[in-house]
This record gives C-alpha cells, sequence and structure tokens, in this order.
C-alpha cells in the first residue's frame, strides 16, 4: 500500500470504496421502499374495509380513492429484486468484518488518531474535487462521481425550498468518506450502517449475527442492555461507530457554525437501526426525538436523490462555495 508521510494513500481503491458504499445504499434504499410499501398497503387495506362497512359488504364495486404514489413506494420491481440479491452477497461480507472489528477497542483508538493526526488541509471544494479524483481515476466505467451524487443531494434539497444549512448538509455529508484515503484500515471502518459501542448490539442492526465474532458481544459489560450508559441518557453521549459520518461530524462541529440539526443530519444518515428501524429509543432524550424527525427528512433525499443526471459543475460552483463560506468562518478546513 502506498504511503506519505506515513499515511496510507489508497488511490487505486478508491472505486472499491464507492462500489461498496453503492452496494450497501441499494441494500437500504431497497429495505426502505419494502417497509414504506408495506405501510401503504397497509394503509390501503384498511382504507378498503372501512369503505366496504359504510357501503356494505355485499357491494363488489367498492373503489379505492387514486392518490399519488410516492415514487419511494412503487412496489420493487423483479430486476431490483434480483440486484438486491446480488448486492446483498456482496454487502453480506462487508457486514461480516466490519461487524467483528467495531469495537469499543478499536472506536476508542480511533478518536485519539483522529485528535492527535493531521491528515490534511484543504478547502471543503477541494475535498469534494479529491475525493472525485481518485474514484474517477480508479474506475474508468463510474459515470457518476462522489461530487456528483453530492451535488444531486444539495439541489434536490435545494429544488424543494429547505434552508440553506440543509443544502450544505446535502454537499457534504459523504465527505468524510476522504478518511479512506488516509488512514482507516479498510472499507468496514468508513461506510455502512453504524451503531452504538459499549452496549448491547441491537437485533434491528442489518446482519446482527456476524456480531458473534466481535469480543465486545460477550463482554459482561458491552454485551448488556444499557452497557455503558444510562437510560434516556441521549445520543450526544452514546459512542456511535467510526466511519465517514462520525468523521465528518467531528469535523463540521468543530469547524463549522452549522445548527444542530444539520449535525445530525451528517453524524446520524447512516444510523439504519434508530432512523429506520426503530431501535436504542431507551437511550434518547427528548432533544434526540426532535432530531429524529430531522434526520429522517434528510434520508429521503441521501437514498433516492441518485440518478443520472448530471449538473455543470462550473454553473452551480459559485453558489456552492458562497454556501461553504457562510457556515465554515475559516476557508481552509483540518481533515
Amino acid at each position: 500500500m502506498p504511503q506519505q508521510n506515513g499515511k496510507v494513500i489508497r488511490n487505486h481503491e478508491g472505486h472499491l470504496l464507492e462500489l461498496m458504499d453503492e452496494d450497501v445504499q441499494s441494500v437500504n434504499a431497497f429495505k426502505t421502499r419494502i417497509m414504506l410499501s408495506r405501510e401503504d398497503d397497509s394503509s390501503t387495506s384498511e382504507h378498503v374495509v372501512k369503505k366496504q362497512k359504510r357501503h356494505g359488504a355485499e357491494n363488489d364495486n367498492c373503489t379505492v380513492d387514486k392518490t399519488p404514489v410516492d415514487q419511494n413506494t412503487i412496489p420493487v420491481s423483479e430486476d431490483e429484486f434480483r440486484q438486491y440479491h446480488q448486492a446483498k452477497s456482496r454487502v453480506r461480507e462487508f457486514y461480516r468484518e466490519q461487524h467483528e472489528k467495531q469495537t469499543m477497542a478499536f472506536n476508542l483508538q480511533a478518536r485519539v488518531n483522529f485528535k492527535t493526526k493531521s491528515r490534511a488541509r484543504m478547502t471543503i471544494w477541494e475535498a469534494l474535487c479529491k475525493l472525485s479524483m481518485l474514484i474517477d481515476d480508479s474506475d474508468p466505467d463510474t459515470e457518476l462521481s462522489q461530487i456528483d451524487h453530492a451535488l444531486q443531494t444539495a439541489e434536490a434539497i435545494r429544488a424543494d425550498g429547505k434552508p440553506r444549512w440543509m443544502q450544505l448538509v446535502g454537499l457534504i455529508h459523504d465527505l468524510g468518506k476522504i478518511l479512506y484515503f488516509f488512514d482507516s484500515e479498510g472499507q468496514w471502518d468508513v461506510v455502512g450502517d453504524t451503531f452504538p459501542i459499549g452496549c448491547q448490539f441491537a437485533d434491528e442492526i442489518i446482519f446482527q449475527e456476524f456480531f458473534k465474532g466481535n469480543p465486545d458481544d460477550s463482554h459482561p459489560i458491552y454485551s448488556s442492555k444499557l452497557g455503558i450508559y444510562e437510560d434516556n441518557c441521549g445520543l450526544n453521549s452514546v459512542m456511535i461507530s467510526w466511519g465517514h459520518d462520525e468523521y465528518m461530524y467531528y469535523i463540521a462541529k468543530s469547524q463549522s457554525t452549522l445548527n444542530e440539526k444539520a449535525l445530525a443530519m451528517i453524524r446520524y444518515h447512516s444510523f439504519y437501526p434508530w432512523h429506520r428501524e426503530g431501535a436504542y429509543r431507551y437511550l434518547m432524550n427528548k432533544k434526540d426525538y426532535e432530531m429524529l424527525s430531522e434526520v429522517q427528512a434528510f434520508n429521503r433525499y441521501d437514498l433516492y436523490s441518485k440518478n443520472l443526471t448530471k449538473y455543470d459543475l462550473k454553473e452551480l460552483q459559485p453558489y456552492y462555495l458562497d454556501l461553504i463560506d457562510e457556515f465554515f468562518p475559516k476557508k481552509h478546513i483540518d481533515f
């Protein structure tokens, strides 16, 4: 592995990280669409029953009101179902490694490394371009780079008239993936769903069975329901598994003026066991319930903004440079 000043540089592996992240997100998108489809079906069934009761069970001509269906709840096609299982096979092996290695010891050391090492110093825009350049140079078959996804997310948020700070979150929420090109240990400590460290691994975590290979799973304290935490202690007091979310959260928290909603979106957007599956409610305080709705609102832009649209970078650059300057007082950021 090439190194520069003691730091691992994975230029030639950038596309591997992006492909794995795509696989992980495809599974998340699929599971979310299935869940929403079931909720929609349940709601429709209940609606039909109520109408049948009103008009009489013998009325076979009872019709359901025609309302627009959100694209996220459209039934999944057979092709998508096959793609899901193809991705799931690769994702399964990814999560086996992640679940076995995301220990308390590793997470403590990762945070020490973050606070004591200087990886790079550059502007936010330079970081976005650097991450995209690494991925593009590694895989000529990748049509959409990381900055394309960043712009798609930000532009979708902007088109819906959301506040400027949320547009910026759309632009930078995945920027922490640049960690992979410096001193990460692999893909498993950069991408993938996140979860609390130091307490019981919830059943709602994807491929939960793989935690059997994690020493914390048999630790007398870390394996208990609350572990090192207290009831309703608040997620701000909880250590979340290390990855691009945590990395970018710490950068934004210390070097930007982004509000707590924005920071929650950055930190928790991969925390699917919490914001989609409903796990870890016993660790939440009142503020977390407020943040939960914000993270869920952001998630739909993150998961469903990806398409083949490529925005004109030069045309949008002035707008987003101004947006970056508004919330990052210092031009150059310590990564």
